[in-house]
Order: C-alpha cells, then sequence, then structure tokens
C-alpha cells in the first residue's frame, strides 16, 4: 500500500521471537542519527516530512510500534502491551542496528515516554531533544485526564468503541488538527488500524496511561519527571500546538520549567498533530536547529 508523502523504504526487525517491527532507516549511514518516536493512535506516517526534510544529511530511523502503523500486531497471549514493552522493543532496535554513539531523540504523545524511558538507562546518549506535544512527566496537578481518554481507558464501552469503531485513530484524524487532513492524508494515518483484531494496541496505550502508582508505568513516568532537568544543559528544540485538549499549556509549561534553555515555538493555531498543521514552519525551523548545534 502507498501512502502520500511516504516515498520510503519500510524495514523489519525481529524485536522478539516472531515479532517484527516495522522502521524507517533514512539517510547517510555515517549521519547524525534521529530518532523519531511517535505515540498513539499514530505511526512513523507522523514524521514523514520531518524525514523528507533531513534525511539528505541525518541519518532517521522512525520505529513503528509493535501493534502501530506497519508493525506486526500479535495479541495479548503474543505480547504485553505496556511502556516496558516499548523501551526494550527500541532497545532492540537500536542495538540491532549498531546505534551506539549519541543520537537526537525526536518525540510525540506517547513517544516522550517511550523515548525517554529508553533514556533513563544512559541519558548521556541522548545530546539533543526535539519534543513536539508530548509528555515525559505525570499528568500536572492542575490538568484532569479528558473524558475521552478515561472512557477509553477505563471502560467497556470506551474499549469497545475503539476496537469495534476505531473511534480512537478515526477521532484523532479529525480533531488533532487545527486544518482539516486532506481525506488521503487521514485515510493514510487510520489504515493501519483496519479490524478489531489490528487496533489492539491503540486501546492497550490508552489503558497503560499512568495515572498512581497503582499502574504499572507509574515508576517509570516518576523517574523520567525527576530527571528531566539532567537535558537542561544539552539542546532542545519545542514545538507545540495549543488547541490539544490533552497535552496543553500545562505539559508545556512543564517542559519549558525542566528546559529553560530550550528554543520554543508555539502556535496559537495547530492542534495535537501539530507536524500537520505547521510542518511548513517546523521543518526547516529543526532543521536550522540541529545544524546549529552539530554533535561533533
Amino acid at each position: 500500500m502507498k501512502f502520500p508523502d511516504y516515498p520510503f523504504t519500510g524495514h523489519r526487525f525481529e524485536v522478539r521471537p516472531g515479532i517484527r517491527m516495522h522502521y524507517l532507516d533514512e539517510g547517510p549511514r555515517d549521519g547524525e542519527v534521529v530518532v523519531m518516536i511517535h505515540g498513539n493512535p499514530s505511526w512513523s506516517y507522523y514524521w514523514r516530512k520531518l524525514v523528507s526534510g533531513l534525511s539528505d544529511r541525518y541519518r532517521c530511523i522512525v520505529p513503528d510500534h509493535i501493534g502501530m502503523g506497519l508493525s506486526d500486531k500479535p495479541g495479548d497471549l503474543q505480547y504485553r502491551y505496556t511502556l516496558q514493552s516499548r523501551v526494550d522493543d527500541l532497545d532492540a532496535l537500536l542495538a540491532g542496528l549498531d546505534i551506539q554513539g549519541p543520537v537526537t531523540l525526536a518525540v510525540h504523545d506517547w513517544g516522550g515516554m517511550i523515548g525517554m524511558g529508553w533514556a533513563l538507562r544512559d541519558t548521556s546518549r541522548v545530546r539533543r531533544l526535539v519534543i513536539l506535544n508530548t509528555a515525559a512527566f505525570p499528568l500536572p496537578a492542575a490538568k484532569k485526564l479528558p473524558w475521552q481518554l478515561s472512557l477509553g481507558r477505563d471502560s467497556k464501552i470506551g474499549a469497545f468503541l475503539i476496537r469495534g469503531f476505531n473511534m480512537f485513530a478515526g477521532a484523532a484524524s479529525y480533531v488533532g488538527v487545527s486544518q482539516r487532513m486532506p481525506a488521503d492524508v487521514r485515510r493514510a494515518y487510520v489504515a493501519p488500524y483496519d479490524s478489531w483484531r489490528n487496533r489492539i494496541a491503540t486501546l492497550r496505550f490508552v489503558q497503560d496511561i499512568p495515572l498512581s502508582e497503582q499502574d504499572a508505568a507509574w515508576p517509570q513516568l516518576i523517574e523520567s519527571g525527576q530527571r528531566l532537568t539532567e537535558y537542561a544543559d544539552r539542546p532542545a528544540f519545542i514545538g507545540w500546538g495549543l488547541k490539544d485538549f490533552v497535552f496543553d499549556h500545562h505539559f508545556l509549561e512543564g517542559f519549558a520549567r525542566a528546559l529553560p534553555k530550550a528554543e520554543q515555538h508555539v502556535y496559537e493555531d495547530a492542534g495535537h498533530y501539530v507536524l500537520e498543521d505547521k510542518a511548513d514552519e517546523l521543518v526547516p525551523k529543526i532543521r536550522a536547529f540541529l545544524d546549529a548545534h552539530p554533535l561533533g
């Protein structure tokens, strides 16, 4: 299947026996590495314009999490859909690609906790950060979990709507942007989630949202938040759409406090999928940021 603005050659890597992860590996092998981590319910397609804007010089590695995008979509008996599994998968992929040197970590949505969870093992591996509408710390005290997420996380009705009717990916393709997506782009976002079986990860991601110490991902979330200031001494870029009803100004303020020297580009007229609404502005700005802060 072909997707608009996605002319890349996909690869597959067995992150655990019988389970293969789809990923992009675009750009020169000796280029500075940029690892782009998506969230839920998107996939590597979200990063396509940034990959196109960087891959002449930078090596862009962009995984689809298991159950997402073009990766395998195993059932619960074959795979445990948890944050720890995501971190382990990313670690396995980068080790398999022999990525040993420093990387730039670009994160969006759940990609923030996955990428920063991976980095907890050795924060020195991350030399630059690109942060787009995401989180790497607990839900701010002033922010309530939106009812749409609570419905999917905590109720059978919400779970049925997500698995049965693709409500999460489908709704996100509309409410996640300020400017309506072209029809073929919206179809590309939802295409991987075309059946009850193939929507398992979009539900499990929501059910894994950590809100208290009773939740499996809570210790990693707490540690990530406590250690976020360790990145304050290295280049960071924040691109944020304020029309995001989940990752809103409360989360932006959390990153701004932890990373006071970060370069910020905040848009009143952009939503959660900020790279959709503002690609024409963000891609060259991110490119300029990376060029201005070489890893050497």
